[in-house]
């Protein structure tokens, strides 16, 4: 009975063991400072941030590696060191690099925030990137996943949020895949297509649960919202081409000075309901029709299929308000009669029939 006792202990142990041997394999290694950072990215796979971090120099990652900022963020110190070609904070460095970033804030210094170098990937994943001085995400020949991600101000003289790219020493080509959610602090070049004469091709895809879609219209690249209302355009390089999943035409209309882009897709049939859903016109304005010139001379047709990008021309004036009437109303004696008038009209009464009562009544007599 107490060998059966005691084997049925030995194995509930090493079932307990199994059980929490992975939690432990997997357990993230805390880092507080930047020293504790590099040694625990050099000795581990997974990585969580105890508080904010300050970093002098670029960090390199050829590993499979997941960083947890837990809400933190590593912030570039004005005293940068290092002094080689790259400058960026985070680098996913060739085929062996794959680095998910994930519940972190990324801010200052002196090039990218975060860039997948030549068959690298970066997953960002709740991530802000801010504050750097040539761009906040380099895809430059390698992947980068976007699943959560916040785009501060970054670049000098020009916004540069997302840039694909590929440098002089990278041998395979950028691809940028949406899949959630980009929320950006200025409209201007979020997602911007390198010229270098080294990008000759470059891929995007959208997953089926994205908010914002990167499409391409011609030789434009275009991120969207959810709404399909166009946030920002790129130019693509005569260099370059572009494999897209999602090819569109962007229909711009004009109304006054409010201009609305929507992306929609190739041999799609738009309505004027479709348009009006768009546009944000004061409760004043009124649509007259809408043009293919802005003479507005020539209605657009509605029946014919968008196959390329469009402009449309939207005619308003202003609502006719209806004129006031003069609605004459006569005036009502408001005072309120006191007890003192209304005796003294009936009294006014009494004395002006009595004598003519008497009057009468004296006639009749001098008659008689």
């Amino acid at each position: 009975m107490k060998n059966t006792i005691k084997f049925i202990l030995f194995f509930a142990i090493i079932f307990a063991i199994l059980l929490i041997a992975p939690n432990i394999v997997n357990a993230a290694t805390p880092a507080t400072d930047e020293e504790s950072l590099l040694s625990a990215i050099s000795s581990s796979d997974s990585v969580v941030l105890q508080n904010d971090i300050t970093v002098t120099k670029p960090i390199v990652i050829q590993k499979e590696i997941t960083i947890d900022g837990n809400g933190h963020n590593v912030v570039g110190s004005p005293d940068w060191t290092s002094t080689s070609g790259n400058q960026t904070m985070f680098t996913a460095q060739l085929s062996d690099g794959k680095l998910t970033l994930k519940n972190i804030k990324l801010k200052n210094g002196p090039k990218y925030g975060v860039q997948s170098y030549d068959g690298a990937t970066v997953i960002l994943d709740n991530v802000s990137v801010t504050g750097f001085n040539y761009g906040g995400v380099l895809v430059n020949g390698g992947k980068v996943e976007v699943i959560n991600l916040h785009l501060g101000y970054n670049g000098t003289g020009a916004n540069n949020g997302i840039e694909i790219d590929k440098g002089a020493y990278a041998t395979n080509n950028p691809t940028l895949t949406m899949n959630g959610t980009l929320i950006t602090d200025t409209n201007e070049n979020v997602v911007r297509v390198a010229e270098n004469g080294h990008l000759t091709e470059f891929t995007i895809t959208n997953t089926s649960n994205t908010t914002n879609k990167i499409v391409v219209s011609g030789k434009t690249v275009a991120l969207t919202d959810a709404n399909n209302n166009v946030i920002s355009e790129s130019t693509i390089p005569e260099s370059a081409t572009v494999n897209a999943d999602i090819k569109q035409a962007i229909v711009t209309a004009i109304a006054i000075e409010q201009t609305n882009k929507i992306a929609v897709d190739i041999g799609t049939k738009i309505t004027s309901d479709m348009l009006k859903s768009h546009m944000n016109l004061d409760e004043s304005i009124v649509i007259d029709g809408f043009y293919q010139d802005v003479q507005y001379t020539t209605e657009f047709n509605f029946n014919n299929p968008i196959n390329a990008d469009t402009t449309i021309y939207v005619k308003t004036s202003a609502k006719q308000v209806p004129p006031e009437t003069d609605n004459v109303v006569e005036e009502k004696d408001e005072t309120p009669k006191t007890g003192v008038q209304n005796y003294l009209g009936l009294s006014i009464f009494v004395i002006v029939f009595s004598a003519i009562t008497m009057i009468t009544l004296r006639r009749k007599e001098m008659k008689g």
